[in-house]
This record gives structure tokens, C-alpha cells and sequence, in this order.
């Protein structure tokens, strides 16, 4: 029999995450940075008038969690000599797909044990940054539990928008799923343009108000409370740390007459700025 050369598959949904937040390269898995908090006091004084101490700010250490992804395929030696294709490049591919699909649910959704604490799964709470406690995010509620307002539901949006101070929206993005997405390219101005706008060319990521528009089939769907939405500037406010690329090691002894394909890849992941990042809540408050 004639078998095509390339193996047809069906594709899984890879979270963007990683693209838009900061990554970093690690030597070692106990990865800490240094945040400063809180403000510098400055005032005027006259020319011979005394200077007290101002206010200085303050550091909180982050320590993302991390953990180890693994995958261990097991392919007969006669397949792999007798196959009309590279099994050995395919598996190494389809193991790159599963490792990617795994730690974009965990950037996230994921608890922080042993694996990245996602964005999704920190306090949040209606406070203002001013008040707000550092690693807290804050939520806007939409006002309906589970969903848009039936009047101006465009107007929620604007007002995540603005939650979010003015240095921090260059370079920000919203972050949703398919499903909420599609919820929102039906929402109009009163002289019934779209709010949301698609890339003029290839390549191009659609707008919402402005800003680009990131599609995360691990967000959650509209419900009663959920976090749904997300807009901020995750290369700010989320770290990804890699320790080292996927490693791969060849093993046909452990299990013969077998050939494993044990690999590894230890990847953290945290909220760096909690004043970065602010939630759509679907609830009434």
C-alpha cells in the first residue's frame, strides 16, 4: 500500500499566553524577582526650610511556581525501522504540541502546584489600585449575573479600559475566548458601526476600542461569575519562566522491545503586577 508521507491530525487549540507575556531563561528552578511597591513621597519646601523624610518604597519578592511537564510515547523498534515516515520527528512534534497546550492552560487556569499559578486563579476584588492589596487584581462586574447588561453592554468594556492606568495600555491587550468573542462582535454604537474592528491586513490581530484582541480557548465561557474577559498589558504583568529548553531522551533499554521518547520541560509562571492585568466579572457585583 501507498501511504502519504505527511500525517494529517487534528489541531488542538494553543493558548497565545506566551506571546504576550515577558518570558525569561532560568539557571536554576528557584527564579525570584524583586518588585517595587508602594510610592516615593516628594514635596516643596522653601530654601532654608527642613527636609523631612518622605516616604520610600518598598520590595515584595516573586517566586513564580513552576513544575515539570513530561511525556513519555513508546514506539516498537520494527515501526520505527519499518515506517514510511520519520516517527521519531513526528512524536518529537506531537510532543512539542501537547507541552504547549498544557502549560497555556496552566498560564491560565493553572493552581501553582506544581505547575504555574495562572492570572485566572488570584484574589480579585472591585478595589482601585490605590487600595488594593499587591497581588490582587481587580474585577469590574458587569452589573448581570452571567452576563452583558441588556442596555449598552459596549459601555462595561470603555470602562475596563479606563480601569486601567494610562501607562500601562500601551502595549495592552484583551484576552477571551472564541465564545465570548463572538458575544462581542455583535455589540454597536448607537449610529451602528461594530465596536470591534478586523486587522486591515494578514497578520494583523482584530481591535476591540483600540486594542488588540487575543483569542484564549482556556478562559472561561460567560457564566454566572465568571472571569471572562481579561485586558491589561500582560508583558507587564505576567512572567513566564523557562528553565532551559524541552529535553528529549531516546530510550530503547528500559522497555525493549520498545523505544520511549521520555521528555521534559520545567516552565514557571506568576502575576509580577497585579495593577497590569483587570477582569470582566459576569455577576451583579
Amino acid at each position: 500500500r501507498e501511504i502519504d508521507g505527511s500525517i494529517a491530525a487534528t489541531l488542538k487549540t494553543l493558548s497565545p499566553i506566551r506571546s504576550i507575556a515577558t518570558v525569561v531563561q532560568t539557571g536554576t528552578s528557584g527564579y525570584r524577582k524583586l518588585v517595587a511597591t508602594g510610592s516615593m513621597g516628594a514635596g516643596w519646601v522653601g530654601e532654608t526650610a527642613a527636609r523631612p523624610e518622605t516616604a520610600t518604597r518598598s520590595f515584595a519578592e516573586i517566586a513564580p511556581p513552576s513544575g515539570e511537564l513530561y511525556a513519555n510515547p513508546a514506539a516498537s523498534q520494527a515501526m520505527l525501522d519499518d515506517a514510511m515516515f520519520n516517527v521519531e520527528d513526528w512524536l518529537a512534534d506531537q510532543i512539542a504540541r501537547e507541552f504547549a497546550v498544557a502549560e497555556g492552560s496552566a498560564f491560565v487556569n493553572g493552581n501553582g502546584t506544581n505547575r504555574p499559578k495562572g492570572f485566572l486563579t488570584y484574589t480579585t476584588t472591585n478595589e482601585i489600585d490605590s487600595v488594593r492589596a499587591f497581588g490582587t487584581l481587580q474585577h469590574l462586574a458587569t452589573g448581570t449575573a452571567g452576563a452583558f447588561p441588556a442596555s449598552n453592554p459596549q459601555d462595561k468594556l470603555v470602562e475596563l479600559v479606563h480601569s486601567l492606568k494610562a501607562p500601562y495600555r500601551q502595549g495592552a491587550s484583551w484576552v477571551m475566548n472564541s465564545d465570548t468573542l463572538a458575544r462581542i462582535r455583535k455589540f454597536k454604537t448607537t449610529d451602528g458601526a461594530f465596536i470591534w474592528q478586523p486587522g486591515m491586513v494578514e497578520g494583523q490581530a482584530a481591535t476591540l476600542l483600540g486594542y488588540p484582541v487575543v483569542e484564549a480557548e482556556d478562559m472561561p465561557d460567560v457564566g454566572a461569575n465568571s472571569l471572562s474577559i481579561a485586558f491589561g498589558n500582560f508583558r507587564a504583568g505576567y512572567l513566564i519562566a523557562d528553565r532551559g529548553e524541552t529535553r528529549i531522551l531516546r530510550d530503547p533499554f528500559s522497555n525493549k522491545p520498545f523505544v520511549h521518547f521520555y521528555a521534559t520541560k520545567r516552565v514557571g509562571g506568576a502575576i509580577i503586577d497585579s495593577q497590569a492585568i483587570k477582569l470582566m466579572k459576569f455577576a451583579a457585583s
